[in-house]
């Protein structure tokens, strides 16, 4: 059970990189999204500010889908 929910976890973060376009923008390049991925987490680090930056600019796009999908 455990597995499973460990697989969809991962399932779920693999398709947040897809949604943002870094699939596209790094061209499929495992080894320039890990590179990415790995300056986030500095800059996370590094900066007090930045993970309740990147929560509010997720919560605003996650809001505005929602929307978008309710419109008619």
């Amino acid at each position: 059970m455990a597995r499973r929910e460990r697989t969809r976890h991962l399932i779920e973060l693999g398709g947040l990189v897809q949604k943002a376009g870094l699939v596209e923008l790094a061209d499929d390049d495992r080894a320039t999204l890990y590179g990415a991925l790995l300056d986030l987490a500095a800059r996370a680090r590094d900066e007090s500010n930045a993970l309740a930056l990147w929560k509010r600019r997720g919560k605003r796009a996650f809001d505005a889908e929602a929307e978008a999908r309710e419109a008619p």
